[in-house]
């Protein structure tokens, strides 16, 4: 019995360690070696909610009535309008924290004129959830992330992808789903700073 528990463990600790890391699909990081910008772009557009699947659509739905039962029309209208800012700059904010603060010989911006964009195409997000000193659960990002030359975007130089990377506590925003999907942007930005960092000395 206790051989099977351990195997299991072993087992499960695994799989985790597995998904929640960079996957590299095709390329290299060579083509960097000489750049000293990378542009950055997020999508969206993909992207599913929860263990469920959920659209976009369906998972702000729900959490409008989720939201306006249990506090206040006030309070929902606040947490679209954080919703949306969030993922117009905060995710992207978060994620040059995370790959700026490993990757020191590119950096990496938005709207900047840089030879290759690297684009963030979110497939599943998991909100997380805060249970305040009962505890919480960080979200969790699946993305493909692609490298592309900027003025040319369908050529594309080197594909990876964000297995399930896990967010980090605390930011000041953690107790409501967009700060904890900005922990997995960060995330994110750190293991893939990390990798250049291997490469680009």
């Amino acid at each position: 019995m206790k051989k099977l528990l351990l195997l299991l463990f072993v087992a499960m600790a695994t799989t985790t360690f597995a998904q929640n890391q960079i996957n590299f699909e095709s390329g290299n990081f060579d083509f960097l070696k000489d750049q000293t910008e990378v542009n950055v772009q997020l999508k969206f557009d993909n992207a599913v909610y929860q263990e469920k699947n959920f659209t976009e659509a369906q998972y702000i739905e729900n959490r409008k009535a989720d939201i306006t039962a249990k506090k206040s029309e006030a309070v929902w209208k606040n947490w679209e309008f954080q919703w949306g800012n969030f993922k117009a700059s905060e995710y992207l904010n978060y994620f040059f924290k995370g790959i700026n603060s490993k990757s020191k010989k590119v950096t990496f911006k938005n709207d900047t004129k840089a030879k290759y964009t690297l684009i963030i195409d979110a497939k599943w997000i998991y909100a997380g959830w805060y249970g305040g000193m009962i505890g919480s659960q960080e979200a969790k990002l699946t993305a493909d992330m692609t490298f592309v030359e900027t003025d040319n975007p369908s050529n594309v130089v080197m594909r990876l992808q964000a297995d399930k990377i896990q967010g980090k506590k605390m930011n000041k925003d953690f107790a409501w789903e967009y700060g904890r999907i900005a922990g997995a942007y960060e995330v994110t930005g750190k293991k893939l700073g990390a990798e250049i960092k291997k490469v680009i000395k």
